[in-house]
């Protein structure tokens, strides 16, 4: 069917619903005036709908009932309602009548169950849709309360307050993203509380003054009142010109600074009286976490990052590469951590096509280019490069040592040298991209990389049923390579990833994991924990 006839359809259907189309928007939605039917009454509303119907239909109720009051879950001030979350749904571009009428119907359930009063609790999901204030980032790893550090950076022409427990580490990030710190500094407060943020119903919002804010405050927490309150005289008893309170709350972090209305004395000093600190401006702080912590976290909540760890990583190659990158966005050298990079080898052209280094790294390390590569991307992050033979590195006491080399016989000298001292964690990719395959050593009863070698011998825990397949490219022996593309290095990354994570939070099991990339072949062992062999010279030692 044409798209006009798909609109014409809509229409019809619509008109069936008591919708009038009243023609187009200026971005081209189509616009219809109709209601939504509730359970007891019938609300005017104002329909646009994507004439490719791939956007959600957008609603706005054109009478507000005065029941609802000034706040009311899922509907803004321009009474435009949140019934279905984007990205939530997948809609029908083959059945737009079906998908408009759909809509319609699960806006009228979600505005019913709003006027029965069944969604006040999701305001404290919605609390920033009502809390719009000035920007504040907050760089802070510790849970330190009370007195914090602040910057203050102009960005466009605005300021940005940035609270932090490390002002190199909140330097560095600012410095990469190209802003200036301004020599004003507001005297910062950090509290906690134990009630979610909800807006107040009953009142004008948000609050305007200090004594708005602290009856708002004492209806959720009463002890967080009183420590608000307190923070604000300490600031009186200071000569700052406002204060900026954080907030931590066991769903998010909001915050708001304070103005004094200071009045000039006879002496010509600009004091707060105590009857008019009540009566001080309050300006609501749009807070956003730029802490390497909660980037970390935010992906996998509930579960622990690498962060506070340090892992050592062998082999900053077309595995290695990949892989620094991964551990480093689940928090791998933050809060204390040190993620170590170790080779000696120089990155070639012939390696740019499956490297996460490129041109800007030729004849460079590829240890020292992947760390600058990440300290830009992450700036708060601890990385450590030793360009050297592992050989001859000196490594220090590690928590993780993962060996992404592909090397066998580099892999069977670090099982030697280090399997007793730390977990171990070994990747690497079977024949030509044919399947990649990764192994931890946590346990004393575990197989260690030696051991899988020696299984092999036996013909045991192979990666495929049959033999490897052997490809090679490139002309003369020096030249001559395996060929593979980029994609199955991410996928070994991806692997060794997945399994740091698991490590971190206590699953190693299955200990041998194995993913088959070229479905030619029939994957030849299941994932496994595979015993330490006695041949193994390392664990029968």
């Amino acid at each position: 069917m044409s798209t006009s006839g798909k609109i014409e359809g809509v229409v019809d259907a619509l008109r069936a619903r008591d919708f009038k189309f009243v023609g187009r928007t200026f971005d081209g939605q189509l616009r219809f005036l109709g209601q939504l039917r509730c359970s007891e009454s019938a609300h005017d509303c104002e329909l646009q709908v994507d004439p490719q119907f791939i956007d959600i239909p957008s609603i706005q109720l054109l009478d507000l009932p005065a029941s609802l009051g000034p706040i009311t879950p899922h509907i803004n001030s321009n009474g435009q309602l949140c019934y279905i979350a984007k990205g939530t749904i997948v809609l029908d571009i083959f059945d737009p009548v079906g998908q408009t009428l759909a809509c319609i119907q699960r806006a009228e359930e979600v505005f019913d169950s709003i006027l029965k009063g069944d969604m006040v609790a999701d305001l404290e999901e919605e609390f920033y849709a009502y809390w719009d204030g000035i920007p504040c980032l907050v760089d802070v790893q510790d849970q330190q309360l009370g007195r914090q550090e602040t910057l203050t950076v102009k960005s466009d022409g605005r300021l940005i307050v940035i609270v932090t427990d490390d002002t190199l580490r909140t330097a560095a990030k600012l410095k990469s993203l190209n802003l200036d710190i301004v020599d004003k500094k507001l005297l910062t407060y950090r509290v906690r509380t134990c009630a979610k943020p909800r807006p107040n119903l009953k009142a004008d919002w948000p609050p305007k003054k200090i004594s708005d804010l602290l009856a708002w405050q004492r209806q959720l927490d009463q002890r967080c009142r009183k420590k608000i309150e307190e923070r604000l005289q300490q600031g009186l008893r200071t000569k700052a010109k406002g204060v900026l309170i954080l907030i931590e709350s066991p769903l998010l972090t909001y915050g708001f600074v304070v103005l004094f209305n200071r009045e000039k004395t006879k002496k010509g000093k600009y004091v707060v009286k105590p009857a008019n600190m009540h009566n001080s401006d309050v300006i609501p702080a749009s807070v956003m976490h730029i802490d390497d912590h909660y980037m970390a976290q935010r992906n996998i909540p509930g579960m622990q990052t690498l962060a506070g760890k340090h892992i050592v990583l062998i082999g900053c190659g077309t595995i290695g590469g990949f892989l620094a990158e991964m551990l480093v966005k689940a928090g791998a050298g933050t809060s204390g951590g040190k993620l170590t990079l170790v080779d000696f080898e120089t990155l070639s052209p012939q390696n740019i096509g499956r490297h996460r280094l490129g041109f800007p790294s030729l004849f460079v390390n590829k240890a020292v280019s992947l760390a600058g590569e990440l300290r830009r991307g992450a700036p708060g992050a601890t990385i450590r490069e030793l360009p050297v033979d592992v050989r001859m590195a000196q490594l220090g006491k590690f928590d993780l040592i993962i060996d992404a080399t592909g090397e066998e016989s580099i892999g069977h000298w670090l099982c030697k040298q280090y399997l007793a001292k730390a977990a171990m964690l070994t990747v690497w990719i079977e024949g030509p991209g044919t399947a990649v395959r990764a192994l931890i050593h946590t346990r004393a009863d575990g197989a260690c990389y030696r051991c899988l070698f020696e299984a092999n011998r036996k013909g045991l825990l192979p990666s495929i049923s049959g033999e490897l397949p052997l490809l090679l490219a490139g002309q003369g022996c020096e030249d001559l390579y395996v060929p593979f593309p980029a994609s199955v290095s991410v996928q070994a990354a991806s692997l060794a990833s997945e399994m740091v994570l698991a490590w971190i939070n206590g699953v190693v099991s299955p200990t041998l994991r194995t993913k088959l990339i070229d479905t030619q072949f029939k994957l030849g062992t299941s994932d496994c924990d595979p015993p330490k062999m006695d041949s193994c010279p390392i664990c029968s030692s």
